[in-house]
């Protein structure tokens, strides 16, 4: 899944909530709205989140 994340083409430093919209456009149209796939999208969502926060803990440990 972090190559997901890389191709979410979003900076180290932007807003969790951006990352969820960038998520969000990656999703097929159908798992975006399917309630039998909310679990999904909520492991998805949480991981892309996670793999941010390393990225910025990442910079910041290197200061790049």
């Amino acid at each position: 899944m972090y190559s997901t994340y890389l191709r979410l083409d979003i900076i180290v430093w932007a807003s969790d909530r951006a990352v969820i919209r960038a998520a969000r456009r990656k999703l097929a149209r159908s798992a975006q709205r399917d309630p039998a796939k909310r679990e999904a999208r909520k492991r998805f969502y949480r991981e892309m989140l996670e793999h941010h926060a390393n990225a910025q803990r990442l910079i910041a440990e290197f200061r790049l």
